[in-house]
Protein backbone atom coordinates (compact mmCIF):
# COMPACT_ATOMS: atom_id res chain seq x y z
CA UNK A 1 0.00 0.00 0.00
CA UNK A 2 2.74 2.59 0.64
CA UNK A 3 4.67 1.67 -2.11
CA UNK A 4 1.75 2.46 -4.67
CA UNK A 5 1.29 6.16 -2.53
CA UNK A 6 4.66 6.82 -2.55
CA UNK A 7 4.75 6.00 -6.51
CA UNK A 8 1.50 8.69 -6.41
CA UNK A 9 3.70 11.20 -4.86
CA UNK A 10 6.64 10.86 -7.06
CA UNK A 11 4.24 10.80 -10.27
CA UNK A 12 2.76 14.15 -8.88
CA UNK A 13 6.11 16.02 -7.94
CA UNK A 14 7.20 15.18 -11.54
CA UNK A 15 4.43 16.90 -13.62
CA UNK A 16 5.10 19.67 -14.95
CA UNK A 17 1.81 21.64 -13.77
CA UNK A 18 1.91 20.16 -9.90
CA UNK A 19 3.91 23.71 -8.95
CA UNK A 20 1.26 25.97 -10.49
CA UNK A 21 -1.32 23.41 -9.02
CA UNK A 22 0.33 23.86 -5.56
CA UNK A 23 0.23 27.69 -6.38
CA UNK A 24 -2.91 27.96 -7.00
CA UNK A 25 -4.22 25.90 -4.31
CA UNK A 26 -2.03 28.58 -1.88
CA UNK A 27 -4.31 31.66 -3.12
CA UNK A 28 -7.37 30.27 -3.63
CA UNK A 29 -7.31 29.10 -0.19
CA UNK A 30 -5.82 32.60 1.13
CA UNK A 31 -8.96 34.11 -0.78
CA UNK A 32 -11.46 31.85 0.52
CA UNK A 33 -10.12 32.29 4.80
CA UNK A 34 -9.95 36.10 3.80
CA UNK A 35 -13.07 36.16 3.09
CA UNK A 36 -14.59 33.71 5.49
CA UNK A 37 -15.45 33.96 9.35
CA UNK A 38 -11.58 33.03 9.71
CA UNK A 39 -10.12 35.97 8.47
CA UNK A 40 -9.16 37.89 11.52
CA UNK A 41 -6.91 34.61 12.36
CA UNK A 42 -5.57 35.12 9.02
CA UNK A 43 -4.59 38.37 9.07
CA UNK A 44 -3.49 38.17 12.60
CA UNK A 45 -1.23 35.24 10.96
CA UNK A 46 0.19 36.83 8.29
CA UNK A 47 0.93 39.69 11.42
CA UNK A 48 2.46 38.11 14.11
CA UNK A 49 5.65 40.03 14.98
CA UNK A 50 8.83 37.90 14.34
CA UNK A 51 12.10 39.09 16.09
CA UNK A 52 15.44 38.07 15.83
CA UNK A 53 18.63 40.16 17.85
CA UNK A 54 22.21 39.32 18.11
CA UNK A 55 23.58 42.30 20.57
CA UNK A 56 23.13 45.34 18.96
CA UNK A 57 21.69 43.63 15.50
CA UNK A 58 18.17 43.26 15.78
CA UNK A 59 15.62 42.22 12.80
CA UNK A 60 11.88 42.50 13.56
CA UNK A 61 8.93 42.39 10.82
CA UNK A 62 5.73 40.58 10.65
CA UNK A 63 6.07 37.66 9.92
CA UNK A 64 4.41 38.35 6.26
CA UNK A 65 8.15 40.43 5.69
CA UNK A 66 9.67 37.79 6.62
CA UNK A 67 8.10 35.84 4.04
CA UNK A 68 8.51 39.00 1.15
CA UNK A 69 12.47 39.36 1.82
CA UNK A 70 13.45 36.23 3.49
CA UNK A 71 12.02 33.17 1.55
CA UNK A 72 11.59 35.41 -1.50
CA UNK A 73 15.26 35.72 -1.62
CA UNK A 74 15.56 31.96 -1.98
CA UNK A 75 13.68 32.49 -5.06
CA UNK A 76 15.86 34.95 -6.42
CA UNK A 77 18.94 33.06 -5.55
CA UNK A 78 17.08 29.80 -8.06
CA UNK A 79 16.50 32.49 -10.60
CA UNK A 80 19.66 33.42 -10.43
CA UNK A 81 20.91 30.06 -10.63
CA UNK A 82 19.18 29.08 -13.83
CA UNK A 83 19.89 32.23 -15.36
CA UNK A 84 23.87 32.13 -15.10
CA UNK A 85 23.44 28.02 -16.17
CA UNK A 86 21.44 29.40 -19.24
CA UNK A 87 23.49 32.13 -20.29
CA UNK A 88 27.02 29.34 -19.91
CA UNK A 89 25.36 26.50 -21.43
CA UNK A 90 21.62 26.62 -21.86
CA UNK A 91 19.22 27.90 -24.46
CA UNK A 92 20.60 31.93 -23.82
CA UNK A 93 23.86 30.61 -24.60
CA UNK A 94 22.88 30.91 -28.32
CA UNK A 95 22.69 33.94 -29.78
CA UNK A 96 19.98 33.58 -32.35
CA UNK A 97 17.86 31.67 -29.54
CA UNK A 98 17.34 35.49 -27.67
CA UNK A 99 16.96 37.85 -30.06
CA UNK A 100 12.73 37.24 -29.90
CA UNK A 101 12.21 36.49 -26.39
CA UNK A 102 14.38 39.63 -25.45
CA UNK A 103 12.66 41.91 -27.94
CA UNK A 104 9.13 40.35 -26.80
CA UNK A 105 10.38 40.77 -23.04
CA UNK A 106 11.08 44.94 -23.25
CA UNK A 107 7.97 45.17 -25.09
CA UNK A 108 6.09 43.04 -22.46
CA UNK A 109 7.76 45.08 -19.78
CA UNK A 110 7.34 49.03 -21.50
CA UNK A 111 3.85 48.79 -22.85
CA UNK A 112 1.98 47.63 -19.35
CA UNK A 113 3.60 49.99 -17.70
CA UNK A 114 2.77 52.72 -20.23
CA UNK A 115 -0.64 51.64 -19.58
CA UNK A 116 -0.35 52.05 -15.80
CA UNK A 117 1.10 55.14 -16.04
CA UNK A 118 -1.75 56.50 -18.50
CA UNK A 119 -4.16 55.98 -16.06
CA UNK A 120 -2.31 57.12 -12.60
CA UNK A 121 -0.54 59.97 -14.25
CA UNK A 122 -1.51 62.17 -11.95
CA UNK A 123 -1.30 60.38 -8.16
CA UNK A 124 2.01 60.38 -7.12
CA UNK A 125 1.13 57.41 -4.82
CA UNK A 126 -0.15 55.58 -7.31
CA UNK A 127 2.77 55.42 -9.40
CA UNK A 128 4.63 53.80 -7.03
CA UNK A 129 3.14 50.71 -8.54
CA UNK A 130 4.30 51.41 -12.09
CA UNK A 131 5.95 48.27 -12.37
CA UNK A 132 3.74 45.91 -11.38
CA UNK A 133 1.86 45.09 -14.42
CA UNK A 134 5.49 44.51 -16.05
CA UNK A 135 6.30 40.75 -14.16
CA UNK A 136 5.34 37.45 -15.82
CA UNK A 137 4.73 34.71 -13.71
CA UNK A 138 6.91 31.71 -15.22
CA UNK A 139 5.66 28.96 -12.80
CA UNK A 140 1.96 29.86 -14.00
CA UNK A 141 2.64 30.26 -17.33
CA UNK A 142 3.91 27.28 -18.17
CA UNK A 143 1.58 25.03 -15.94
CA UNK A 144 -1.38 26.67 -18.13
CA UNK A 145 0.78 25.82 -21.28
CA UNK A 146 1.58 22.21 -19.64
CA UNK A 147 -2.22 21.78 -20.03
CA UNK A 148 -2.61 21.62 -23.68
CA UNK A 149 0.02 18.47 -23.18
CA UNK A 150 2.08 17.34 -26.20
CA UNK A 151 0.54 19.76 -28.85
CA UNK A 152 2.96 22.22 -27.37
CA UNK A 153 6.24 22.28 -29.36
CA UNK A 154 9.33 22.62 -27.42
CA UNK A 155 9.86 25.98 -29.43
CA UNK A 156 7.12 27.56 -27.43
CA UNK A 157 8.15 26.43 -24.27
CA UNK A 158 12.09 27.61 -24.96
CA UNK A 159 10.23 30.97 -26.28
CA UNK A 160 8.35 31.73 -23.29
CA UNK A 161 11.11 30.33 -20.36
CA UNK A 162 13.62 32.70 -22.29
CA UNK A 163 11.20 35.28 -22.35
CA UNK A 164 10.43 34.87 -18.53
CA UNK A 165 13.97 34.84 -17.59
CA UNK A 166 14.38 38.28 -19.16
CA UNK A 167 11.35 39.69 -17.71
CA UNK A 168 13.20 38.70 -14.14
CA UNK A 169 16.14 40.41 -15.61
CA UNK A 170 14.10 43.50 -15.58
CA UNK A 171 12.43 43.07 -12.69
CA UNK A 172 15.65 42.67 -10.60
CA UNK A 173 17.07 45.71 -11.98
CA UNK A 174 13.47 47.47 -11.64
CA UNK A 175 13.39 46.52 -7.74
CA UNK A 176 17.23 47.36 -7.81
CA UNK A 177 17.17 51.23 -9.14
CA UNK A 178 13.36 52.07 -8.12
CA UNK A 179 12.47 50.58 -4.66
CA UNK A 180 14.78 50.93 -2.38
CA UNK A 181 14.75 52.87 1.11
CA UNK A 182 17.20 55.50 2.96
CA UNK A 183 20.70 53.95 1.84
CA UNK A 184 22.99 52.56 4.72
CA UNK A 185 26.40 53.11 3.18
CA UNK A 186 27.94 50.75 6.18
CA UNK A 187 26.04 48.08 5.35
CA UNK A 188 26.76 48.53 1.81
CA UNK A 189 30.46 48.00 2.60
CA UNK A 190 29.22 44.89 4.31
CA UNK A 191 27.53 44.07 0.55
CA UNK A 192 31.15 45.01 -1.14
CA UNK A 193 32.99 42.98 0.93
CA UNK A 194 31.03 39.86 0.73
CA UNK A 195 32.16 39.81 -3.37
CA UNK A 196 35.26 39.74 -3.63
CA UNK A 197 35.37 37.10 -0.89
CA UNK A 198 32.76 35.38 -3.11
CA UNK A 199 34.79 35.75 -6.13
CA UNK A 200 37.82 34.11 -4.01
CA UNK A 201 35.80 31.40 -3.57
CA UNK A 202 34.66 30.61 -6.49
CA UNK A 203 38.33 31.33 -8.52
CA UNK A 204 40.02 28.79 -6.30
CA UNK A 205 37.27 26.34 -7.45
CA UNK A 206 35.52 26.04 -3.73
CA UNK A 207 32.44 24.03 -3.43
CA UNK A 208 31.72 23.41 -0.51
CA UNK A 209 27.48 24.58 -0.45
CA UNK A 210 27.16 25.78 3.15
CA UNK A 211 30.28 28.23 2.76
CA UNK A 212 28.33 29.80 0.18
CA UNK A 213 25.04 30.05 2.30
CA UNK A 214 26.79 31.40 5.55
CA UNK A 215 28.06 34.33 3.55
CA UNK A 216 25.30 34.77 1.63
CA UNK A 217 23.26 34.76 4.78
CA UNK A 218 25.44 38.08 5.78
CA UNK A 219 25.00 39.66 2.33
CA UNK A 220 21.01 39.37 2.99
CA UNK A 221 21.50 40.99 6.35
CA UNK A 222 23.56 43.53 5.38
CA UNK A 223 21.17 43.74 2.30
CA UNK A 224 18.43 44.25 4.58
CA UNK A 225 19.84 47.17 6.73
CA UNK A 226 21.02 48.75 4.04
CA UNK A 227 17.69 50.28 2.25
CA UNK A 228 18.53 47.89 -1.08
CA UNK A 229 15.65 45.11 -1.20
CA UNK A 230 17.10 42.13 0.60
CA UNK A 231 16.36 39.38 -2.35
CA UNK A 232 19.30 41.12 -4.40
CA UNK A 233 21.66 39.24 -2.61
CA UNK A 234 20.15 35.94 -3.77
CA UNK A 235 20.42 36.76 -6.84
CA UNK A 236 24.24 38.15 -6.36
CA UNK A 237 24.82 35.17 -4.58
CA UNK A 238 23.49 32.99 -7.68
CA UNK A 239 26.54 34.61 -9.77
CA UNK A 240 29.39 33.39 -7.75
CA UNK A 241 28.35 29.31 -7.34
CA UNK A 242 30.70 27.12 -9.91
CA UNK A 243 29.90 25.98 -12.58
CA UNK A 244 31.50 23.20 -13.03
CA UNK A 245 34.07 21.67 -10.37
CA UNK A 246 37.74 21.56 -10.80
CA UNK A 247 37.90 17.82 -9.45
CA UNK A 248 35.05 16.07 -10.29
CA UNK A 249 34.20 15.64 -14.00
CA UNK A 250 30.86 15.22 -14.30
CA UNK A 251 29.87 17.62 -11.27
CA UNK A 252 28.27 21.14 -11.40
CA UNK A 253 28.34 22.92 -8.03
CA UNK A 254 25.66 25.29 -9.72
CA UNK A 255 23.23 22.56 -10.94
CA UNK A 256 23.41 20.38 -7.81
CA UNK A 257 22.07 23.36 -5.91
CA UNK A 258 19.54 24.16 -8.49
CA UNK A 259 18.54 20.74 -8.15
CA UNK A 260 18.33 20.45 -4.36
CA UNK A 261 16.39 23.83 -4.10
CA UNK A 262 13.69 23.73 -7.09
CA UNK A 263 11.32 21.54 -5.27
CA UNK A 264 11.77 23.67 -2.16
CA UNK A 265 10.69 27.34 -4.05
CA UNK A 266 8.16 25.47 -6.43
CA UNK A 267 6.46 23.68 -3.47
CA UNK A 268 7.18 25.37 -0.20
CA UNK A 269 8.74 28.97 -0.78
CA UNK A 270 6.27 30.20 -3.51
CA UNK A 271 2.90 28.72 -2.51
CA UNK A 272 3.75 30.06 0.90
CA UNK A 273 4.46 33.17 -0.34
CA UNK A 274 0.36 33.58 -2.22
CA UNK A 275 -1.26 31.98 0.71
CA UNK A 276 0.90 35.17 2.55
CA UNK A 277 0.03 38.10 -0.04
CA UNK A 278 -3.55 36.63 -2.03
CA UNK A 279 -5.49 37.10 0.99
CA UNK A 280 -8.14 39.74 -0.55
CA UNK A 281 -11.05 40.50 1.44
CA UNK A 282 -14.52 41.40 -0.90
CA UNK A 283 -16.72 42.71 1.86
CA UNK A 284 -17.78 46.01 0.73
CA UNK A 285 -16.49 45.54 -2.85
CA UNK A 286 -18.38 47.72 -5.36
CA UNK A 287 -17.95 49.28 -9.05
CA UNK A 288 -15.64 52.14 -7.68
CA UNK A 289 -13.00 49.64 -5.78
CA UNK A 290 -12.96 47.40 -8.98
CA UNK A 291 -12.43 50.70 -11.42
CA UNK A 292 -9.76 52.24 -9.15
CA UNK A 293 -7.72 53.60 -11.35
CA UNK A 294 -4.76 51.28 -9.72
CA UNK A 295 -6.52 47.95 -10.01
CA UNK A 296 -8.16 49.04 -13.26
CA UNK A 297 -4.43 50.05 -14.72
CA UNK A 298 -2.64 46.78 -13.51
CA UNK A 299 -5.37 44.66 -15.14
CA UNK A 300 -5.35 46.49 -18.32
CA UNK A 301 -1.84 46.60 -18.36
CA UNK A 302 -1.18 42.76 -17.70
CA UNK A 303 -4.16 41.61 -20.02
CA UNK A 304 -3.59 43.92 -22.92
CA UNK A 305 -0.01 45.61 -22.22
CA UNK A 306 1.27 41.90 -22.20
CA UNK A 307 -0.56 41.04 -25.51
CA UNK A 308 0.41 44.18 -27.40
CA UNK A 309 3.79 44.97 -26.27
CA UNK A 310 5.33 41.20 -26.45
CA UNK A 311 3.02 40.64 -30.17
CA UNK A 312 4.04 43.52 -31.66
CA UNK A 313 7.72 43.84 -30.77
CA UNK A 314 8.21 40.42 -31.87
CA UNK A 315 6.35 40.96 -35.51
CA UNK A 316 8.29 44.30 -35.75
CA UNK A 317 11.76 42.66 -35.32
CA UNK A 318 10.39 39.24 -37.68
CA UNK A 319 9.37 41.40 -40.36
CA UNK A 320 11.78 43.85 -40.37
CA UNK A 321 14.62 40.34 -40.52
CA UNK A 322 16.30 40.67 -37.13
CA UNK A 323 15.26 37.41 -36.43
CA UNK A 324 12.53 34.79 -37.33
CA UNK A 325 10.00 32.36 -36.22
CA UNK A 326 11.85 29.52 -34.52
CA UNK A 327 10.56 25.63 -35.60
CA UNK A 328 7.03 24.79 -35.04
CA UNK A 329 5.60 28.61 -34.06
CA UNK A 330 3.12 30.56 -36.35
CA UNK A 331 1.79 34.05 -35.65
CA UNK A 332 -1.10 32.39 -33.71
CA UNK A 333 0.62 30.42 -31.32
CA UNK A 334 2.93 33.43 -30.82
CA UNK A 335 -0.33 36.01 -30.39
CA UNK A 336 -1.30 32.71 -27.44
CA UNK A 337 2.17 32.96 -25.44
CA UNK A 338 2.20 36.53 -25.41
CA UNK A 339 -1.31 36.43 -23.63
CA UNK A 340 0.07 33.94 -21.38
CA UNK A 341 2.69 36.50 -20.31
CA UNK A 342 -0.12 38.55 -18.77
CA UNK A 343 -0.30 35.69 -15.69
CA UNK A 344 1.43 38.19 -13.91
CA UNK A 345 0.64 36.78 -10.22
CA UNK A 346 3.68 35.67 -7.91
CA UNK A 347 6.28 38.57 -9.37
CA UNK A 348 3.54 41.34 -9.44
CA UNK A 349 2.55 40.42 -5.91
CA UNK A 350 5.83 40.72 -4.97
CA UNK A 351 6.64 43.93 -6.76
CA UNK A 352 3.11 45.40 -5.60
CA UNK A 353 4.26 44.59 -1.81
CA UNK A 354 7.18 46.77 -2.55
CA UNK A 355 5.28 49.52 -3.87
CA UNK A 356 2.38 49.82 -1.79
CA UNK A 357 2.04 47.27 1.45
CA UNK A 358 6.27 47.74 2.83
CA UNK A 359 5.83 51.11 2.61
CA UNK A 360 3.03 51.74 4.98
CA UNK A 361 0.96 53.79 3.21
CA UNK A 362 -2.49 53.66 3.93
CA UNK A 363 -4.42 52.92 0.01
CA UNK A 364 -8.05 53.36 -0.50
CA UNK A 365 -7.61 50.53 -3.35
CA UNK A 366 -6.25 46.66 -3.51
CA UNK A 367 -3.93 46.20 -6.23
CA UNK A 368 -3.99 42.79 -5.54
CA UNK A 369 -7.41 42.67 -7.21
CA UNK A 370 -6.16 44.09 -10.73
CA UNK A 371 -2.93 41.30 -10.08
CA UNK A 372 -5.59 38.47 -9.59
CA UNK A 373 -8.27 39.94 -12.61
CA UNK A 374 -5.82 40.77 -15.07
CA UNK A 375 -3.68 37.21 -14.55
CA UNK A 376 -7.10 35.38 -14.46
CA UNK A 377 -8.21 36.51 -17.93
CA UNK A 378 -4.48 36.29 -19.34
CA UNK A 379 -4.23 32.71 -18.45
CA UNK A 380 -7.98 31.81 -19.80
CA UNK A 381 -7.51 33.80 -23.21
CA UNK A 382 -3.30 32.44 -23.67
CA UNK A 383 -4.75 28.87 -23.14
CA UNK A 384 -7.63 29.14 -25.46
CA UNK A 385 -5.94 31.03 -28.40
CA UNK A 386 -2.87 28.35 -28.06
CA UNK A 387 -5.40 25.46 -28.19
CA UNK A 388 -7.15 26.57 -31.20
CA UNK A 389 -4.08 27.40 -33.07
CA UNK A 390 -1.66 24.43 -32.02
CA UNK A 391 -4.96 22.57 -32.96
CA UNK A 392 -4.80 23.29 -36.62
CA UNK A 393 -0.91 23.87 -36.63
CA UNK A 394 0.96 20.34 -38.30
CA UNK A 395 3.70 21.71 -35.76
CA UNK A 396 1.65 20.52 -33.33
CA UNK A 397 2.24 16.86 -33.84
CA UNK A 398 6.36 16.99 -33.95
Amino acid sequence: MSTSKESFIKRFLKLETSGGIVLMFAAVLALILANSPLEPFYALLIDTPVEIRIGALEIAKPLLLWINDGLMAVFFFLVGLELKRELIEGELSNKRNIILPGVGAIGGMLVPALIYTYFNAGDATAMKGWAIPAATDIAFALGILSLLGSRVPTSIKIFLTSLAIFDDIGAIIIIALFYTEKISILALIVVACCIPILALLNKRGVESKSVYVMIGIVMWVAMLKSGVHATLAGVLLAMFIPMKSKTKADYSPLKSMEHDLHSAVAFIILPIFAFANAGISFVGLGVEEIFHSVPLGIALGLFFGKQLGIFSLCWIAIKLKFTSFPQGMSWGSLYGAAALCGVGFTMSLFIGSLAFEETGINLLFDERLGIILGSLASGIVGYFVLRLNLRASPASSQ
